[in-house]
This record gives C-alpha cells, sequence and structure tokens, in this order.
C-alpha cells in the first residue's frame, strides 16, 4: 500500500506539471481525488491492515491528499494567470493607433441655398418670419381674396383635414399673420414647407418648399418688385443670369406676374426638364391687392406693396445644374456627399 501511495503523488506530480488547461486539471482532480479516483479506490483497503499499520499508512494517504491537493491549487493559479495574460495580450490596445474617421453629416442642398437666400434678404433690410404648416381656410385662401368658389380651393389640389382646416398650399398665409400684428413699413421673407397634390415628375412634388417674400410701405411700385427679383436671381445665379417676367393672375395680387429663368439645362433650347420651353418657372409675384390690404387693416389709400412666393426647389436645381427634383427627397448619399 505503501509503495502504490507513493506511485499516486509521483504520477499527480507528473500529470500536473504537463497538464496545459484548466479542463485538463480538473480531470486530474477526479483521477486521483474524485469518489472513484486511486486515492479513494487505496483507502478503502485500509480494512484489511493490521491496527498498528493503519495509523501509518492513513497519516501517509493524509499526506499525499494534501500534496495533491496543494499542487493542484498551485498549477490552477498558474494556469488562470496565464490565461489572464493571454486575454490581455489579446485586447490590448495601440492607443497610437489613429482611431476611425467617422463620417459627418452636413446641410442638405436645399439648407443651403436657402440659408444663402436669407442672408440676401437679410442685407437688404428683411426681417425671418414663420407660421404654421396646419393652417386655417382663412389665412390660406379667403383673407388672399380666394373666394369660395375658387378652382385653387378644389379638394383636388389641396390636403384637407376638415372644412376649415388644412396643410398650407402655399406660404402666403403669412402675409396675413404679419399684417394682422405688425404695421408698415414691412419688409419680411417667410421661408417653409408646402403641400399641394400634385403628380410627382422631375419639376413636382406633393411636399415642397416656398420662399414668401412681401413688402409694404408708402409709394411701393411694381418696379421696386422687378429690381428687388433681378437683384436676387443675379446674386444666385450671377450677373449672366437670363429672367423673363410674364403677366399673370393671382387672386391676392393685381397686376401679377410669373418669373421664369432660362432653362439650365438646355440655355433656351428646349428639353425635357423645361419641357420643350427653354425657360423654368421659379416664383409669382405682384402688387398685393388693395383687397388684401384691407382685409389686414391696411389703408390701400395710403400703402402699397408687393410680394412673391420663390420655389426653393427649383432655386437649388438651378444653382447646381440639378435635373430631377425627385433627387432632393430619396437621401441617395451618392447625391448627397457631392454637397
Amino acid at each position: 500500500m505503501k509503495s502504490a501511495l507513493e506511485a499516486i503523488r509521483a504520477a499527480a506530480h507528473e500529470q500536473l506539471q504537463n497538464t496545459a488547461d484548466l479542463k485538463d486539471l480538473e480531470e486530474i482532480r477526479i483521477k486521483f481525488l474524485g469518489k472513484k479516483g486511486e486515492l479513494t479506490a487505496i483507502l478503502k483497503q485500509m480494512g484489511k491492515l493490521t491496527p498498528e499499520e493503519r495509523p501509518v499508512m492513513g497519516q501517509l494517504a493524509n499526506e499525499v491528499r494534501a500534496f495533491i491537493e496543494e499542487e493542484l491549487a498551485t498549477r490552477q493559479k498558474a494556469l488562470q494567470e496565464a490565461a489572464t495574460k493571454e486575454k490581455l495580450r489579446q485586447e490590448t490596445l495601440d492607443v497610437t493607433m489613429p482611431g476611425k474617421t467617422r463620417s459627418l453629416g452636413h446641410k442638405h442642398p436645399l439648407t443651403l441655398v436657402l440659408d444663402e437666400v436669407k442672408e440676401i434678404f437679410i442685407g437688404m433690410g428683411f426681417d425671418i418670419v414663420q407660421g404654421p404648416e396646419v393652417e386655417l381656410d382663412y389665412y390660406n385662401f379667403e383673407a388672399l381674396n380666394l373666394p369660395k368658389d375658387h378652382p385653387a380651393r378644389d379638394t383636388q389640389d389641396t390636403f384637407y383635414i376638415t372644412d376649415n382646416i388644412l396643410l398650407r398650399t402655399q406660404t402666403s398665409p403669412m402675409q396675413v399673420r404679419t399684417m394682422e400684428q405688425r404695421k408698415p413699413p414691412l419688409r419680411i421673407i417667410a421661408p417653409g414647407r408646402v403641400y399641394r397634390s400634385d403628380a410627382v415628375d422631375a419639376t413636382h412634388s406633393p411636399v415642397f418648399h416656398q420662399i414668401e417674400g412681401l413688402v409694404v410701405d408708402k409709394g411701393i411700385t411694381m418696379a421696386d418688385l422687378k429690381g428687388c427679383l433681378e437683384a436676387i436671381v443675379k446674386r444666385l445665379y450671377g450677373q449672366d443670369a437670363v429672367v423673363r417676367f410674364r403677366p399673370h393672375h393671382f387672386p391676392f395680387t393685381e397686376p401679377s406676374a410669373e418669373v421664369d429663368i432660362q432653362c439650365f439645362g438646355c440655355h433656351g433650347e428646349g428639353c425635357r426638364l423645361c419641357k420643350g420651353e427653354g425657360w423654368i418657372e421659379i416664383l409669382g409675384c405682384g402688387m398685393v391687392h388693395p383687397k388684401v390690404l384691407s382685409n389686414c387693416g391696411i389703408d390701400p389709400e395710403v400703402y402699397s406693396g408687393f410680394a412673391f412666393g420663390i420655389g426653393l426647389e427649383r432655386l437649388v436645381m438651378g444653382r447646381y445644374s440639378i435635373d430631377d427634383l425627385r433627387l432632393f427627397y430619396e437621401n441617395d448619399l451618392r447625391f448627397l456627399e457631392q454637397f
């Protein structure tokens, strides 16, 4: 029995020194110290010994058990430390390496041009005002001299929420709201999103942006309107930009006009973008109708004014030679990253 115990001690020592991971270490513990292990099998034979031999063999068996347990603990500690070092080595960060560059967002082309337009108008003494996109029928139509039976109030062109509430079809309601709250002289622009029931194509969208302008003071004439708009267009497109004014009709202005710029796709020759006309409409304008002034409590015998509504998308298309309005809303990074 003494020889067997010494053999167990030697075998356990050798195997523990050669074990490479914690899983093998557990297998060795079970092999020698488990309920069916080699040391347990030896101890079961203690009953065969004489009374004199039992204490001696018992003490030796305890020494062997203590030796194996100490070796197990020492080897376990060493393996755990080695595993920790290896994990740290694999997870080590080189703090001197450059970090991953994250792409930063930037302004949308519509915002870029809108900011520039704002700066131009601010330099000309205009204030910037904002208004609700969900508007009352009164401000969107009635106060602007559009009677109940006017075609522009048809449900096929306007997104009605109730009979009296709608998504604004223009930023012109800000004319009325501003004139109700402030008295002349007035010089404001009102940029914002508007909604119309239009079919989507290269130059139309059911959601787009307008920049409404209004000037009211004594002695304002059509010449002031024409000079203001020509200055804006030339600031945006260069001094060689070609502009034309066409007589038109709007219920809230009299006289009225539409303003076109020469097509930036074909330069007047006719193409898909301008639908063969060589010109692209960018805004409507005119002298504020006397009835609109009266509706807002301003005496048309004393004051006059002009108003205009610029389509922001078409300004941007001309500025960057973009031939399809839909590109602004598709969120294609290949397009947006160019700005």
